[in-house]
């Protein structure tokens, strides 16, 4: 088989997954390359917060936080249930700080512990992120680490196909260019960092089928070829019903309202002025509320919840800049600016608070208020639920090698959305907060350094 150009390693997709991949793999002493679909970067870590969940970082530590990969595992198997890869589950822990600590002292990048919220399921301060909570800036690091080490990125020039000998192992892959030309790339090891399927309708049809007319809020880019490719090859996949929903995106403006406002104190209400459910259980379980229902839905909160929010958040503050987040001096004129009935939601709001005091409980069992009973002037912002990532994909190893009947598929490595997560088996009840970076960071380092290893001996 002949080669236009050959690598040690090749990875296709230039997210958060393979950035740390790439970086993973050239410096354990690999000449490695990235091809990627779209003419810049794009993936979710992009347009996540940037937070990293890691259990005994010396962040951690500074800071009096008392965390083990044991404590993080027992949050993480509470949320998810069981499903289909739990010993990835224990690897992603037991690596989260050697992951965290290699990213802000080998790959430059600047995190600090997350110590103002927890975010769902996690009992201890464990999220490390960029200080300005924008995952734009962990990729930025990234971006600026691969530059540095002289790693060429091919942006637009996606992956077409894998390339495979006769006996299975995978030994490159076909780009092609808008124009047509095709370049025949070879590699020791070929790591897939190409996100989920989210953006693709018909494999959400086969296997989140309650997802398939959902807004998706997600990359563009996260069309399924991992999926495909892997099918193709007979790698296994697993926990293929698995998501990461969002119950609070603008509407219509579109950019996600951050939980962190439900978790300082905020509710939600329906198109009645109703509340439906415990809010606290996480933006991912709540969307499928909202998925039983008609919307629109409102978040609704106070100047003091919102201010502080946006003082931390910029996307917030960008929203409330924007007239995505209406103020109003009471529960009347808030309803009627809304279009909703006033006395449901004055007899909402009046409930929320009197629970919030606690003089009365919730009839939804909250017990979580944040700062505490909400007050006039009151704040809403009209939203939905989405879909903002797939949590499905190629079953691997605890190194991020692709299997097919439980079994390595030489020369293939997944991470990422490519790969199957640890949120569980079906829906988006089981994700909790931030188990989408750490499959993409930490099976990106995972996969990395094994694809050197592995790559070390076929060259030797």
């Amino acid at each position: 088989m002949s080669f236009d150009a050959e690598f040690d390693v090749l990875v296709i997709g230039a997210g958060g997954c393979g950035l740390a991949a790439a970086l993973a793999a050239h410096d354990n002493g690999m000449d490695v390359a990235i091809v990627e679909k779209m003419d810049r970067v794009q993936g979710n870590t992009l347009l996540s917060s940037g937070s990293i969940p890691a259990a005994n970082t010396r962040f951690q530590r500074a800071a009096g936080v008392v965390d083990s990969p044991d404590t993080f595992v027992a949050d993480l198997e509470r949320v998810a249930g069981r499903h289909d890869a739990p010993e990835l589950t224990h690897r992603l822990a037991s690596i989260s700080a050697e992951l965290v600590e290699w990213l802000v002292d080998k790959a430059e990048v600047e995190m600090t512990l997350v110590e103002t919220y927890k975010h769902i399921g996690h009992r201890v301060h464990r999220l490390h992120s960029p200080p300005s909570r924008r995952g734009s800036d962990l990729v930025d690091d990234l971006l600026a680490a691969v530059a540095k080490r002289e790693i060429p990125i091919a942006f637009g020039n996606p992956a077409i196909e894998l390339l495979a000998t006769p006996d299975g192992r995978v030994v490159g892959a076909v780009t092609e260019t808008r124009t047509g030309e095709r370049t025949a790339i070879g590699a020791k090891a070929v790591i897939l960092a190409t996100n989920g399927f989210g953006a693709n309708r018909e494999l959400l049809a086969r296997f989140c089928p309650e997802l398939a007319a959902v807004p998706y809020g997600g990359s563009v880019a996260s069309e399924g070829e991992a999926i495909r490719w892997g099918e193709q090859l007979g790698a296994d996949l697993a926990n293929m019903g698995a998501y990461q929903a969002h119950a609070s995106l603008a509407d219509p403006h579109g950019s996600l309202v951050t939980w962190t406002v439900v978790e300082k104190g905020g509710v939600i209400v329906d198109r009645h002025g109703l509340r439906f459910g415990d809010e606290t259980i996480g933006y991912s379980a709540f969307a499928a509320q909202e998925l039983e229902r008609e919307g629109p839905f409102y978040v609704i909160a106070d100047t003091r919840v919102r201010d502080v929010t946006a003082a931390g958040q910029e996307e917030y503050a960008e929203l409330c800049a924007h007239g995505g987040v209406i103020e109003a001096p009471d529960a009347a004129s808030l309803a009627q600016r809304l279009g909703i009935d006033a006395a449901n939601l004055s007899a909402t709001l009046d409930g929320a608070i009197a629970a919030a005091k606690g003089v009365a409980q919730d009839r939804h069992g909250r017990q979580a208020w944040g700062l505490g009973p909400l007050s006039a002037p009151y704040t809403a912002t009209r939203i939905g639920p989405a879909l903002f990532h797939t949590q499905g994909g190629l079953r691997v190893d605890l190194d991020g090698r692709v299997l097919k009947r439980g079994r390595p598929i030489p020369g293939l490595y997944a991470g990422g959305g490519a790969a199957c997560g640890i949120s569980g088996a079906k829906g988006g009840l089981g994700y909790m907060s931030g188990n989408g970076l750490l499959g993409a960071l930490g099976l990106g380092y995972l996969a990395g350094k094994a694809a050197a290893s592995d790559a070390s001996a076929a060259r030797a």
